[in-house]
């Protein structure tokens, strides 16, 4: 097997149960997100366009979506010989076997593939957040400081700071303490939880936790503060751009409104940083002459005769006559009816929802309705908060 100086972990077998009834079915870096894509596109597109062309994608929840949506890796240019993308799910050895226990862990169970690669540097990622950054350049950063390990972090408004593991740094962006959602955060550079580690020193300190039976097994609770106490060099890299942790549902919703009006929060349309996904076949959209649509991504193969404002559609969605949908998600194939309205909602994949149904809340209230997937909502219904079917 060739040797390869990066590669990539992409942490993607998180449950993400707080984005609630649309992870029952799928693991959260599998939802679709942006009218064609599932947020795992971004961290794949991210190592395509940086040219790490090696990625081992760590599975465990839900994970046979997933797996069927990244298939050989063709979309993104990772179907390689020597190389390219694995699906890492957690397996049985001759001693035993387990689940992914921790971040941690789930790197510690793929030792033998990073080893089969003998690179100088391992790149681990979260599969699960929206963004679009140049992983060659904070490799670069990494090599040039000599670090064990880098550690990508943004400021994050002060009010959200205990939400994220939070980076304390000196003016040469050297890391001299790293707090877990701390209560009273010194800082707002939060971790992005991508890291670049050199392997063979990482690799000593994944076996020393993995012996460890206090360990949680986690990068962030046990590894990066145990590499901290030992003295490590450990740089924070300063990243400007935007970066969404869609951990949330209210989170989901707020990075597909970003990516509208004409100047969005994240551009989609930049040539030179593309992010590729696996495109559905499908016909062209069509606007009904009654159609009205504004400030919207209407994706291919939808059907539309009402008015559409602020909202997302990805392919296959159906809006019937005189149906108004207002800031809204609405997933692959729904299946709006004649005189619905829709305001503030995320509509799971494949969901019906017959005539003359209201769903959402009228402005000015702000909560956010979200229905789950393949439901067959009856006609007069009005629905508000969280819908899965069962109540």
């Amino acid at each position: 097997m060739y040797r390869k100086e990066c590669i990539a972990m992409i942490l993607a077998g998180g449950q993400g149960s707080r984005l609630g009834v649309l992870t029952k079915r799928v693991a959260k870096p599998a939802v679709p997100f942006g009218g064609k894509y599932r947020i795992i596109d971004f961290a794949l597109s991210n190592c395509t366009n940086s040219g790490i062309d090696t990625v081992g994608v760590l599975t465990q929840y839900q994970p046979l979506a997933l797996n069927a949506y990244i298939g050989i890796g063709s979309p993104w240019d990772l179907d390689r010989k020597n190389g390219g993308v694995s699906i890492l799910p957690p397996f049985v050895r001759a001693n035993g076997g387990e689940w992914y226990k921790g971040t941690a862990n789930a790197v510690y169970q793929n030792i033998d593939f990073i080893d089969a690669h003998n690179p100088d540097y391992v790149l681990v990622l979260s599969g699960d957040h929206i963004y679009k950054m140049n992983y060659a350049k904070m490799l670069d950063f990494h090599k040039e400081h000599q670090a064990s390990a880098t550690i990508g972090v943004i400021e994050v408004p002060w009010q959200e700071a205990n939400r994220f593991g939070i980076m304390n740094v000196d003016e040469q962006h050297t890391i001299i303490e790293f707090e877990e959602k701390p209560p009273n955060p010194k800082s707002n550079l939060a971790s992005m939880g991508i890291y670049i580690f050199s392997w063979p020193l990482l690799r000593d300190y994944l076996i020393e936790d993995e012996n460890d039976p206090s360990s949680s097994n986690d990068f962030g609770k046990n590894v990066i503060p145990r590499m901290l106490d030992n003295h490590e060099p450990m740089l924070a890299y300063p990243f400007q751009g935007y970066w969404k942790d869609v951990g949330t549902l209210e989170s989901l919703w707020e990075a597909n409104m970003d990516l509208l009006g004409e100047d969005p929060g994240l551009d989609l349309s930049e040539r030179s940083w593309r992010i590729y996904s696996v495109n559905p076949t499908q016909p062209p959209q069509f606007l009904a002459h009654s159609a009205m649509v504004q400030n919207s991504l209407v994706n291919e193969g939808c059907i539309v005769y009402g008015q559409v404002q602020g909202s997302v559609l990805f392919p296959g969605v159906r809006i019937g006559v005189n149906s108004k949908v207002f800031d809204s998600v609405l997933m692959p194939n729904v299946q709006i009816g004649e005189n619905v309205t829709i305001h503030k909602s995320i509509i799971g994949n494949g969901t019906v929802i017959n005539d003359r149904s209201i769903i959402g809340e009228m402005p000015p209230s702000s909560e956010l309705t979200v229905i789950g997937e393949e439901l067959v909502i009856p006609a007069l219904s009005k629905i508000q908060g969280i819908f899965d079917g069962e109540a």
